[in-house]
């Protein structure tokens, strides 16, 4: 930056002299020989570059000691390390005013001391301008230089991760300021240049011959060099510009492609910096989903395994069973339990749905199911079964407000009997195709975890041939269709009834069927699970 800055001085210096000598004519030569003129003259421009250079490798130190600080691999306090960034960021500003306010220093001396020495308004009015067109030119040069000097050199280092757009008490060099910068560059300073040349040689020379010729080469020089700074500045505002935005663009192309790695190096802190921090924390959200969704799907894939794969062969029944989560994870659990004869006329049926969905759910859904079937697997009626489960289930989640509704039935095929105890779950249903009648199996108690000390009861009843017991969650009926109805129990038994006479999977998917055209084009808020056995004749 210093060097950038020292080099910014010197191309104004340079043009400035120049096309002063060639384009007009110089002060007269004998008022450069008296001592105080010369000797302000002779020192003059390298005290300026002197006191310039001076001030910016002071005002430099600090990011030279933590630059110094992290190529050795050393530690760097987090002060050194804000002011370091603060500075790197208002460096462009503090350079550019600093060089200005001395060549503007320039046209308050020279003009003055041709003043006093009286050689004449033609020095006075020239070295005016001379000095303000080279702060001009100087301003220019530097603000899109140290710019690109900065972009390319420090700020990936100082900025690895980006974040500059959030560095308190800095300055902005935005969009809209290059663009007016450049204008002003490019259009005003050399309209302003010429005008005062024509201005102050129309009023120096009295021949028009001389004065003709005077403007016609200032036009031509000042013509000739602002078109070569214009392309200058324009190549180097290109850059500025079109590097981090040809990154940007990258890496929304990794991104649409799946990859997530690459990131945006951030090197401003105008609107294009900005853009670049949130696509790279745009980019971290995105891996993060995409664990969390890989994640889920192993937990989805577990999930599945723990739910019946087929339905057991009990002679006399014909079974079939089906969850549909919402989500990647669901609440809802079905699972069919020994019975006590070896699998062959009997068998336990369990439906249960946790509170909300997801993966909460699912993980009490996996702890209930492992103390269902440990309990189940030892005597007792299914009553006990289920308080015991209860008192269990209680003692994890009785604080978090979760509970589990739970239909658990025992089936003989022999004796046409089942046996059923209910923690609040929606209650069985048996369709009678003979009397084309819906009974529902009712009793039941508080769901399992809101108390251990919830007392449950057993109940029985007769089958008979042909009928279907239906043992579904709430998520069947309170599905929901684009105008806000619910697909309800009515029309859950009305397809029940036009599918009585075919086999239990095939009445399964018909509800299934019946539920995604119900809710189409929407996808379904809650976990849907049901478990049809029909009796067979």
């Amino acid at each position: 930056m210093l060097i950038a800055n020292c080099l910014a001085n010197f191309i104004g210096v340079f043009l400035v002299q120049f096309l002063i000598d060639i384009g007009e004519s110089p002060v007269p030569d004998h008022v450069f020989q008296i001592p105080l003129v010369d000797f302000i003259d002779s020192a003059f421009t390298p005290f300026a570059f002197l006191f310039v250079g001076l001030t910016t490798y002071y005002y430099e130190k600090p990011i030279r000691k933590y630059l110094t600080a992290r190529f050795n691999n050393t530690a760097v306090s987090q002060e050194l390390a804000n002011t370091a960034r603060r500075r790197v960021l208002n460096e462009p500003f503090v350079a550019i005013m600093l060089s200005f306010s001395m060549w503007m220093l320039s046209t308050i001396i020279y003009p003055t001391m041709f003043w006093l020495v009286d050689a004449g308004p033609y020095a006075i009015q020239r070295s005016i301008v001379h000095g303000l067109s080279i702060g001009l030119i100087t301003v220019t040069v530097a603000f899109f230089l140290l710019e690109y000097v900065s972009q390319k050199r420090l700020t990936p280092h100082i900025f690895p991760d980006g974040g500059l757009y959030a560095i308190p008490r800095t300055l902005r060099i935005r969009i809209r300021t290059r663009l007016a910068a450049l204008l002003i560059a490019c259009n005003s300073i050399p309209l302003i240049s010429i005008i005062l040349s024509i201005q102050r040689v129309s009023g120096n020379y009295t021949d028009p011959v001389v004065a003709m010729g005077l403007v016609r080469s200032a036009i031509i020089v000042n013509a000739l060099l602002f078109i070569a700074i214009g392309i200058f500045l324009t190549v180097l505002v290109s850059r500025n510009l079109t590097l981090p935005l040809r990154e940007i663009i990258q890496t929304l192309q990794d991104v649409r492609n799946g990859f997530f790695d690459k990131k945006v190096q951030v090197t401003s802190n105008d609107e294009i910096g900005y853009t670049g921090d949130v696509i790279n924390e745009m980019t971290e959200g995105l891996k993060e989903r995409d664990r969390i969704r890989q994640s889920l799907g192993i937990a989805m894939e577990v999930q599945q395994h723990l739910l019946p794969r087929q339905a057991p062969a009990i002679h006399g029944l014909d079974i079939a069973g089906q969850s549909v989560y919402c989500e990647e994870t669901g609440g809802d659990y079905f699972d069919y339990l020994p019975a006590g004869d070896n699998g062959q006329k009997k068998v336990k049926i369990v439906v249960g749905d946790v509170s909300d969905h997801g993966v909460a759910s699912a993980l009490l859904m996996t702890t209930a199911r492992a103390f269902i079937r440990q309990r189940s697997s030892r005597p007792g009626n299914l009553n006990q079964i289920v308080g015991d489960v209860n008192r269990q289930l209680s003692r994890d989640v009785e604080e978090s407000g979760r509970f589990m509704t739970l239909f658990l039935c025992e089936i003989d095929s022999h004796n046409q009997t089942i046996r059923w105890s209910n923690a609040g779950h929606d209650p069985a249903v048996i369709y009678d195709q003979g009397l084309g009648s819906f009974e529902e199996l009712t009793g039941g108690a508080l769901p399992l975890g809101v108390s251990e000390k919830t007392g449950y009861r057993e109940f029985r009843r007769k089958l008979a041939a042909g009928q279907i017991i239906l043992i579904g969650t709430d998520g069947i009926w309170e599905s929901q269709n684009t105008e806000g109805q619910m697909f309800g129990k009515k029309r859950f038994r009305d397809v029940i009834r036009t599918h009585a006479s075919r086999t239990a999977q095939d009445i399964l998917q018909a509800v299934m069927d019946a539920i995604k055209n119900f809710c189409q084009p929407l996808e379904n808020e809650d976990d849907v699970t049901l478990v049809v056995i029909k009796v067979d004749s």
